[in-house]
């Protein structure tokens, strides 16, 4: 899959996906997705899929449960037909409580559509720990008094 000729920006794609979540139009969502897009979540490989009815499926979902959601792309680069974004999703959900996720997801982009997807967006952590007992829950060290 490379980014050859008369092709669409690559960036143009994921802007026109932000576009789309922004207006909660469900069907231009999922236009910006190739049929067989595959999924990749790195750190969940369980929730890996393909299929941009999976991704119906799940803009349905966020749709219903947060109606205000809207995104924000921090920061872009792309390269060839690799697109780097940094995302921001807030809302508020359906109980009133507060929405908000960030993260990265790396796209690849082919005939106009993404194709694929490395996804690291996670929902932020508002309380918890400093980055010493982050690191202490991560190798499982226990800190001597």
């Amino acid at each position: 899959m490379s980014l050859l000729g008369n092709e669409p920006d690559p960036n143009a794609v994921v802007q026109r996906l932000q576009v789309a979540t922004n207006t909660h139009d469900i069907d231009a969502i999922v236009a910006c997705f190739a049929p067989d897009y595959r999924n990749e979540t790195p750190a969940h490989p369980a929730r890996n899929f393909v299929g941009n009815e999976q991704v119906r499926r799940n803009w349905m979902q966020i749709l219903a449960a947060i109606p205000d959601v809207s995104t924000e792309i921090v920061a872009a680069v792309a390269s060839g037909n690799m697109v780097w974004t940094e995302w921001e999703h807030r809302g508020t959900r359906r109980d009133g409580t507060a929405h908000l996720m960030r993260g990265v997801v790396v796209f690849g982009i082919a005939d106009g559509l993404i194709a694929s997807a490395r996804f690291f967006l996670e929902p932020v952590e508002q309380a918890g720990g400093d980055v010493d007992s982050a690191v202490r829950g991560q190798v499982n060290v226990r800190m001597e008094s």
